[in-house]
């Protein structure tokens, strides 16, 4: 018999898989100083994901919390605006700690939102990621490091980094994955909101391969 209706949908609020309503995205310190010293990614390729990830949570209603550290110190600009323009009202929260875990008002956000799954992406792997996700780990929560949108000052710098998020417990994912983990089924109604990505993405991605990006 022919299969084209989806499967029953499992609770989304428990579901052990990352789901539109139990989980939430950060995005820490996509900033111009920080891309100019990352090497272990292109700004092209890291961006690419990014956006994707964006452009999935926008699309499915999933909370963006966006961080930036010493912007209000007049030291760093703020997030790149090909991030900030796929998320409309989203408000950056300035620090001045290398860890945003430690900024009350970045913990004030995630905690806010009630949900314990964190789809996390930052610059650097090694700093901005990693800390925050070691502290969260440590808390209860679930991290998800987005390990396609992040980059280090070296690729040693970045693959110690998710070798020490991983044996804390962290389960990295990449963008496009978690848009089909979200996505889940492609007779579902919104299963057309990851469509649209994936023909972004790819066109994307091959204008880009055109450029010399690999």
């Amino acid at each position: 018999m022919p299969k084209t209706q989806p499967e029953p949908i499992r609770d989304p609020s428990t579901d052990h898989l990352l789901t539109a309503e139990n989980s939430v995205v950060a995005l820490i310190d996509f900033q111009p100083g920080q891309y100019a010293t990352v090497t272990s990614a292109t700004r092209e390729e890291i961006d690419l994901n990014v956006v994707a990830l964006c452009k999935i949570a926008t699309a499915y209603g999933i909370p963006v919390v966006v961080s930036t550290v010493a912007v209000d110190m007049g030291v760093n600009q703020g997030t790149a605006t090909k991030i900030m323009d796929e998320l409309p009202g989203a408000v950056e929260i300035d620090r001045t700690g290398v860890n945003a875990w430690e900024d009350p008002d970045f913990r004030a956000a995630i905690e806010g939102t009630g949900r314990r799954k964190v789809v996390m992406a930052g610059l650097w792997t090694e700093v901005c990621l990693t800390f925050p996700t070691l502290d969260m780990l440590a808390e209860g929560y679930e991290v998800y490091p987005v390990a396609d949108a992040v980059g280090g000052i070296s690729p040693v710098a970045h693959d110690r980094a998710f070798e020490r998020m991983v044996a804390a417990g962290a389960r990295p994912v990449t963008a496009l994955a978690f848009g089909c983990e979200i996505m889940r089924n492609w007779a579902r109604d919104d299963a057309d909101n990851l469509r649209a990505v994936m023909r972004w993405y790819f066109e994307e991605k091959k204008r880009l391969s055109g450029q010399g990006q690999h």
